[in-house]
This record gives C-alpha cells, sequence and structure tokens, in this order.
C-alpha cells in the first residue's frame, strides 16, 4: 500500500482541480523509472483510467493507481509534501530504497 499524507493530500486536491481533474473520481497514478543520479527515479501524474496491470489503493480520501512492477519498488511508501522557501515539493518517504540523492528524486535498492 501506497499512503498519502494529509499536506500531500492537500497539494493533490490543489493540483488535480487546476489540471481539470476530480479528486473523487480520479486517480494520482505513481511509479518509478529508470534515471536519475541514483538509478531509479519517482514518476507522479494525475490519470483518469487505470490499466489491467494497475494496482488500486485509496489512502486519505485519494486514490492511488500504481503499475505492479513498480508496486515492487513502491510497497510501504508515504508521499508527503513540503512546501514553503526550503520545501522539495512532493517526497517519497520510501522504507525500500537503499539510497537517495540529495533531492529525494531519484533512489536505489
Amino acid at each position: 500500500m501506497i499512503k498519502v499524507s494529509d499536506t500531500a493530500k492537500k497539494k493533490i486536491i490543489h493540483l488535480m482541480e487546476d489540471d481539470g481533474f476530480d479528486a473523487a473520481r480520479d486517480y494520482v497514478r505513481v511509479g518509478v523509472k529508470s534515471g536519475g543520479c541514483s538509478g531509479l527515479s519517482y514518476d507522479l501524474k494525475f490519470d483518469k483510467e487505470i490499466g489491467e496491470n494497475d494496482k488500486v489503493f485509496e489512502d486519505n480520501n485519494i486514490r492511488v493507481a500504481v503499475e505492479k512492477k513498480s508496486f515492487l519498488y513502491l510497497a510501504g511508501t508515504i508521499l508527503e509534501f513540503s512546501g514553503g522557501l526550503n520545501g522539495k515539493g512532493f517526497v517519497f518517504n520510501n522504507p525500500n530504497a537503499n539510497r537517495t540523492c540529495g533531492c529525494g528524486e531519484s533512489f536505489s535498492l
């Protein structure tokens, strides 16, 4: 399962509305792709549909879709949001990551 913090929830709802998505109906798609300074990087976007290879979760009233192959890397992750002057934006607290880069956007196992 992927958890969504209260601060991330507020930001997700705001961004989804700005982009024409509905948080009650649509999904936050979380994934992993090759790249970044640590080998793997996080991918975050909004989606109106789910695929046959997706796992779907709901946490904190946010619907999260994850492709099964990405889920292996993301199980137990908490999606948070860090705002303000020193904020990093969306932050993935991933218990599976052995190493992360300084910006927190990529990781390795």
